[in-house]
């Protein structure tokens, strides 16, 4: 009997532990989601927050942050395009219920957020024809 109430001690320690050690959506959906850039044409530098990822078309695991991610696509001759990563909360962290040290674990990685976009292919516009555009509009207002 002494073994058995042991065993029970140890399995509530062990349960306690595992759920005050993280975060839910930590443990069930991971800190990164894959994401596939594209443009046309191809072979656009492909940057985030500054650092450059891939060449496109690519896919990258991209770390979730509640902060914005920030992405600048480049290529020579062409203008270069920038937008930011769409997101939306991660349900998944709700299991958190009252334990606001898994919240704040989740927080911690990102992990209350999910990209809920995963693949962006963007047109990329040439240079030169931006320049003739806007030569062409000053032209007719003289």
């Amino acid at each position: 009997m002494q073994g058995y109430e042991l065993m029970k001690k140890i399995s509530f320690l062990i349960i306690i532990t595992i759920l005050f050690s993280s975060g839910c959506a930590t443990l069930l959906t991971g800190t990164k989601d894959t994401i596939a850039f594209d443009s046309t044409p191809q072979c656009a530098i492909v940057y985030k927050d500054g650092q450059e990822l891939c060449k496109t078309p690519c896919r990258m695991p991209i770390k979730r942050s509640i902060n914005s991610s920030e992405i600048e696509f480049r290529l020579d001759g062409y203008e270069p395009r920038f937008f930011t990563l769409e997101k939306e909360m991660n349900f998944v962290s709700v299991l958190n219920l009252g334990n606001l040290f898994g919240w704040a674990v989740d927080a911690a990685t990102g992990s209350v957020v999910k990209y809920s976009k995963k693949s962006y292919d963007l047109t990329m516009k040439s240079a030169a024809l931006i320049n003739v555009t806007m030569l062409t509009k000053i032209h007719q207002k003289n």
